[in-house]
C-alpha cells in the first residue's frame, strides 16, 4: 500500500500583532470581552501590499528547507485559500513560480476554514493514485482584507497567516507499515450556505464582500461536525478515542475546541492550540499548528494524530495519520 508521509512542516505569520486592546481603540470591544468568548489576545495582520501568495511563498520555502527538498522534488502544489490574490489566476500558480518550480502543477483549493482538510484529501489522493510523488500542501490566508472592521463580532476572530507541508509517498511496508496517512474524509451541507459566508463576489456584486456569521449556528455545527468527522476516521480504521495522541482542530474558538475535546472525551492537553495567538486564520489555522507542534517536539514519530475543521458551507472534514 501506498501513503502519503510528512516529510516537514512550515509557517509564516505577518509582522504585524494587533492586541485585543489595539482592538478595543477603534471598536466597542475589550480584551476580556473577547478572550471570554474566544481565547483569542491577539492575530497577526498582513502589511500593505502583503498579498497571500507572499505568505504562502514563505510558508512553502520553510516547509521545503525543513523537510530537505527543493522546489525541483515537488509534483504538486495544493493551496487552500479563501482569500485569493486574484479571482484568477490560481495562487498556487504564483507560488510555484516564486519557488521557481517549472514542472509539474499548481492550483487552488476553496473550503474556506475546512480548505486544508480537503487539500490534503487531494494531495493525498494524487499520491496514492501515482499521480504525484511528492505534494506542497499550503493553507494561506489574508481574512483581514475581507473583515468589516466596524462588525465587532467578526473582526476581533480572524488574522493572517500560513502554513505548509510536504508529503512524499512511501510503501506502507516495513518501519513504515502504519506511517502517514491512513485516511481522509470531506463533508458538505449546503443548506447551511447562508450562516457563514461573505456578501460579495464576482458573480453577485462584483465585489469582494465582508465576512457575515450567525454564530451560534456556526459554533453548535462546529462541535457536533468535527467530533463526528474524528470519529467517522477512527471507526474507518478499528481505531478508538484512546488511541489519539494529538487532535490539530480548526483554530476558530477556544469554546469550540473545548466542547469538542470534552464530547470525544479527550484531555485538554491532546489539543494543540494556537487560536489565543494567532486567532482564526481559516485554511491556514491547521498547517500552522500543526507546524508549531512538530517544532517544538509534541509530535512524534509513531503517534496518533487527528487533524478536523468546519467552516463556510457548511464544509467540515478529518484527517487521520501516523506521524
Amino acid at each position: 500500500m501506498r501513503r502519503s508521509t510528512v516529510l516537514g512542516c512550515g509557517s509564516y505569520l505577518p509582522e504585524q500583532v494587533v492586541s485585543n486592546d489595539d482592538l478595543s481603540r477603534t471598536i466597542d470591544t475589550s480584551d476580556e470581552w473577547i478572550r471570554q468568548r474566544t481565547g483569542i489576545r491577539q492575530r497577526h495582520i498582513a502589511a500593505e501590499g502583503q498579498y497571500t501568495s507572499h505568505l504562502a511563498l514563505n510558508a512553502a520555502r520553510d516547509a521545503l528547507k525543513r523537510a530537505g527538498c527543493t522546489a525541483d522534488d515537488v509534483d504538486v502544489i495544493v493551496l487552500a485559500t479563501a482569500t485569493p490574490d486574484n479571482t484568477f489566476p490560481a495562487t498556487a500558480a504564483r507560488v510555484q513560480a516564486g519557488l521557481g518550480m517549472k514542472r509539474g502543477a499548481a492550483f487552488d483549493v476553496q473550503a474556506v476554514c475546512s480548505g486544508f482538510i480537503y487539500a490534503m484529501s487531494v494531495a493525498d489522493n494524487m499520491i496514492r493514485l501515482g499521480q504525484a510523488n511528492t505534494a506542497l500542501v499550503i493553507g494561506a490566508e489574508t481574512f483581514s482584507r475581507i473583515l468589516d472592521w466596524e462588525d465587532r463580532v467578526t473582526c476581533v476572530l480572524f488574522g493572517d497567516g500560513a502554513g505548509a507541508v510536504v508529503l512524499r509517498g512511501e510503501e506502507a511496508a516495513g518501519d513504515n507499515r502504519d506511517r502517514g496517512i491512513l485516511s481522509t474524509h470531506l463533508f458538505s451541507d449546503g443548506t447551511g450556505y447562508d450562516m457563514l459566508y461573505v456578501d460579495g463576489g464576482p458573480s453577485t456584486t462584483g465585489t469582494s464582500g465582508h465576512v457575515r456569521m450567525q454564530g451560534r449556528e456556526v459554533f453548535r455545527h462546529a462541535v457536533t461536525r468535527m467530533a463526528e468527522a474524528i470519529e467517522i476516521s477512527l471507526e474507518a480504521n478499528g481505531l478508538a478515542t484512546k488511541d489519539i495522541d494529538w487532535v490539530v482542530p480548526h483554530q476558530a474558538n477556544i469554546r469550540i475546541m473545548d466542547s469538542m475535546a470534552k464530547k470525544l472525551r479527550l484531555k485538554p492537553e491532546q489539543i494543540v492550540v494556537t487560536v489565543d495567538r494567532q486567532a482564526n486564520t481559516s485554511a491556514a489555522t491547521i498547517p500552522l499548528a500543526i507546524a508549531e507542534a512538530d517544532a517544538d517536539g509534541r509530535l512524534q514519530r509513531g503517534q496518533l494524530v487527528s487533524l478536523t475543521a468546519m467552516g463556510g458551507g457548511f464544509t467540515w472534514g478529518s484527517v487521520l495519520l501516523r506521524w
